[in-house]
């Protein structure tokens, strides 16, 4: 999974450019998702979804065709064969997202959950995770593992969620857990910062492990 990340680090490479991008990999990421989930979207749509300015869209599209994962009709961009493969391996890694409201765990407004299949033996202390979210704008971030039915803190066995079953339950019922894997929530008052930093969070510990 590691040439992923670095096939995602290649697309928001400057090209030769003296320019300074304003996406970087996890933008690239949910740019992948949205194209996966619908046949066809405009550079309008990448732009609203992913907050960026016409002009830095257009590069974006630009890098994603030169890395020959998307074309274009009038129709909007769509991705290719290349692209469906890629996004499915990334997808089969992180299939899964929510948001969790407010609760004794994440106090804050929003809380935006991403899962990592059997990523558990890679997580120390849920610092660096925690790093690589903040970078992008996070107030907080929390790292749970899924160990014997429950979700608990990494090198910890107690369910940390044992008195809100509420979260408990929103997060099994969108993510669908296993044995093994990693839960990263990420915190802001803003939906879209909380999103694009827990999937730096979450991209970043694939590259680094």
């Amino acid at each position: 999974m590691k040439k992923n990340i670095q096939a995602l680090q290649n697309i928001v490479s400057r090209k030769g450019s003296s320019k300074v991008l304003t996406f970087s990999i996890p933008h690239v990421f949910k740019a992948l998702q949205l194209l996966s989930e619908e046949k066809f979207v405009s550079r309008a749509t990448l732009g609203k979804e992913i907050r960026l300015g016409e002009g830095a869209v257009k590069t974006l599209i630009l890098h994603l065709k030169e890395a020959k994962m998307i074309d274009s009709t009038r129709s909007g961009n769509f991705l290719t064969e290349k692209g469906k493969k890629f996004t499915s391996q990334l997808q089969k890694i992180i299939p899964n997202e929510c948001i969790i409201e407010k609760n004794l765990l994440t106090p804050k407004k929003i809380n935006h959950a991403i899962i990592l299949k059997k990523y558990a033996s890679s997580i120390k202390a849920g610092l660096e995770q925690r790093d690589y979210a903040i970078m992008y704008g996070s107030s907080g971030c929390t790292t749970l593992v899924f160990k014997n039915n429950r979700f608990v803190f990494p090198g910890e066995d107690k369910d940390c969620l044992s008195k809100d079953e509420k979260t408990k339950q929103t997060l099994l019922d969108n993510l669908k857990p296993s044995e093994g894997d990693v839960v990263i929530i990420s915190s802001s008052d803003d939906s879209f910062v909380a999103e694009i930093s827990a999937k730096n969070s979450a991209l970043w510990t694939i590259a680094t492990n």
